[in-house]
């Protein structure tokens, strides 16, 4: 499988300007880990995610006065729709993140989480029934 067979097409763009709490209400909202933020007028693409906005939480910081763009993470790695979910699974273990961006043409159409790639992995990859531990032996 690849990518793109696995990544959310919908993905919620923030700007560099709003603040972790109005980005905290829209990734509630829609229920996802993560919000890539464009910042046309420096540093391009970049992800904030829920840990960055705990983090900021944990150390005091106001949700209404910190943005995205102090907190986002603007050091991407970005995948490809035709990545396979293995590389996808790779750079999340190297890079000790998770979520990607995927690309095509230099412009953002999806998102991939681990939370995606185990849901696909779950469903295609046969698996032996568990132990029960109250079979009886035939």
């Amino acid at each position: 499988m690849h990518v793109k067979d696995a990544m959310s097409t919908v993905v919620l763009t923030i700007g560099p300007a709003h603040t972790l709490r109005q980005a905290a209400q829209l990734m509630a909202a829609r229920r996802i880990g993560a919000a890539v933020v464009l910042d046309n007028d420096n540093s391009g693409i970049g992800i904030l995610t829920e840990r960055d906005i705990l983090n900021s939480l944990g150390a005091g910081e106001n949700p209404d006065r910190e943005t995205a763009q102090t907190h986002t993470t603007s050091d991407v790695v970005f995948a490809a729709p035709d990545w396979t979910l293995d590389d996808a699974a790779d750079a999340m273990v190297r890079g000790g993140f998770r979520h990607l961006i995927v690309l095509n043409d230099h412009e953002p159409v999806g998102v991939v989480s681990v939370r995606d790639i185990i849901r696909c992995w779950s469903t295609t990859t046969e698996r032996p029934a568990p132990e029960r531990a109250d079979a009886v032996p035939a």
